[in-house]
């Protein structure tokens, strides 16, 4: 006689959905989706400031969306610079021309700021 095994169906458990606020920040042309609390870095800002402050282009809070026109009015991001002038990796850029003895090879290393945000009001 064979068994018969019964499995139960595997169902994927829907996320938690994350309650408090996040916002849709620009910075050197890039656009970050953060909340309070979050450390990213972004591009290189002014060497002589402990704190700076962002524009929100979204805002979420809970159920509510706020899409800005470019900005959303009376919103504000607020930041601490942790770190500056934080090296990324290396990128190199590498030209070669087989059978001609020609190849350059090129290095860059991108400048960055740590910060990590404080506020979204």
């Amino acid at each position: 006689m064979a068994e018969t095994t019964t499995e139960k169906p595997v169902t994927a458990k829907a996320p938690a959905p994350k309650t408090g606020k996040r916002a849709v920040i620009l910075s050197g042309g890039h656009q970050y989706l953060v909340t309070e609390g979050d450390e990213l870095e972004v591009e290189l800002l002014d060497p002589n400031q402990q704190n700076t402050a962002f524009e929100a282009l979204l805002m979420i809070d809970g159920d509510t969306i706020s899409v800005g026109t470019p900005t959303v009015a009376g919103v504000k991001v607020t930041a601490d610079i942790l770190e500056q002038s934080v090296k990324a990796d290396k990128v190199v850029a590498i030209r070669y021309k087989s059978k001609k003895r020609v190849r350059k090879v090129r290095g860059h290393r991108q400048r960055h700021t740590r910060i990590k945000i404080k506020k979204i009001t």
